[in-house]
């Protein structure tokens, strides 16, 4: 109940929306720019939600605090001093890249966010972070993560405008540009999917000669060969077999404010089956080295039966 008043109540932001994006007033990079501190090492308390059974960070539970991070910069680069709250509702559509420098964090040591808006389009901002750990009084890097947000209208209907960005220095106009160039690139690797065209004849090659490998030729000559009647070659294992399932009910706890599902607790959880696919897979411990392109194509509802499916 108190959801469904707090989205009433949001409807009468919509007069507060930007009409066009020349409306709004420019903003700088380091007018996003957040420093948050994640005290692990002063505050034991904190440290069980984040421990895991290798004794080591468990690397969802950062996807989560990416996640909200990712979004909190963006509300600040569209701050109006004057409004007390934001017509904005600003979600996350896409993290575009995460890559690790250190196989292990550390769940007894302080950790620090940093992070800032580095390239804006029209309604939807990219955001770069970095994560570091405290190591002999100095922090050192973890990781650097790239999101993308888009904002939408206070009932998170429609699109909304963003205020742009004014890059400062010839490094802040190289990062911008290097934004532009992530936007190009994911267009046209959405063209160049399966979804939409075929496989080159070089990958078609591949599968076939795949295919002729695992035929099982103990039968009397080619005309009795059967699709069905394969042979797994040495040391191989059938895609089949590299599979795992999970289902999740989707309570109320995990919702954010717009009373869906929170990007991050879905990352979390398929970065979790993930994990434990390349665990049962290769029989020993993975770790993670990167994240490519985790896509959110739709909103979770609350009270959801949500299907995960991994595979190698």
């Amino acid at each position: 109940r108190d959801h469904v008043q707090a989205m009433q109540e949001r409807k009468a932001l919509h007069t507060l929306l930007a009409k066009r994006q020349e409306d709004l007033p420019p903003r700088r990079m380091k007018d996003s720019y957040l420093e948050v501190i994640l005290p692990l090492g002063s505050q034991p308390e904190i440290r069980e939600k984040y421990l895991n059974v290798h004794n080591s960070v468990r690397f969802g539970r950062i996807l989560e605090d990416l996640d909200s991070l990712g979004v909190l910069i963006c509300y600040t680069h569209t701050k109006q001093e004057m409004q007390q709250r934001s017509p904005l509702s600003i979600v996350t559509a896409l993290v575009d890249k995460i890559n690790l420098c250190q196989k292990i964090i550390h769940p007894d040591r302080d950790i620090k966010f940093t992070g800032n808006v580095s390239w804006v389009g029209k309604t939807s901002m990219e955001v770069k972070m970095h994560m570091l750990q405290l190591h002999d009084g100095d922090y050192s890097p973890v990781l650097d993560a790239t999101f993308v947000m888009v904002a939408r209208d206070p009932e998170n209907k429609r699109p909304a405008f963003v205020n742009p960005l004014i890059p400062e220095s010839p490094e802040e106009e190289e990062i911008f540009k290097q934004g532009e160039l992530n936007k190009l690139k994911r267009i046209e690797f959405s063209t160049a999917s399966l979804l939409k065209m075929a496989p080159t004849a070089e990958e078609r090659n591949i599968v076939h000669d795949i295919f002729l490998n695992t035929l099982d030729t103990r039968q009397e000559g080619e005309g009795t060969m059967s699709f069905q009647s394969r042979k797994l070659p040495p040391n191989s294992v059938w895609m089949e077999d590299a599979k795992l399932k999970g289902l999740q009910i989707c309570h109320p706890e995990e919702r954010n404010i717009f009373n869906r599902i929170f990007g991050g607790f879905l990352m979390r959880k398929a970065f979790e089956l993930g994990w434990a696919t390349a665990c049962s897979y290769g029989s020993s411990r993975p770790f993670i080295v990167s994240v490519d392109d985790i896509m959110f194509q739709k909103p979770v509802e609350v009270g959801s039966l949500l299907l995960l499916s991994g595979q190698v």
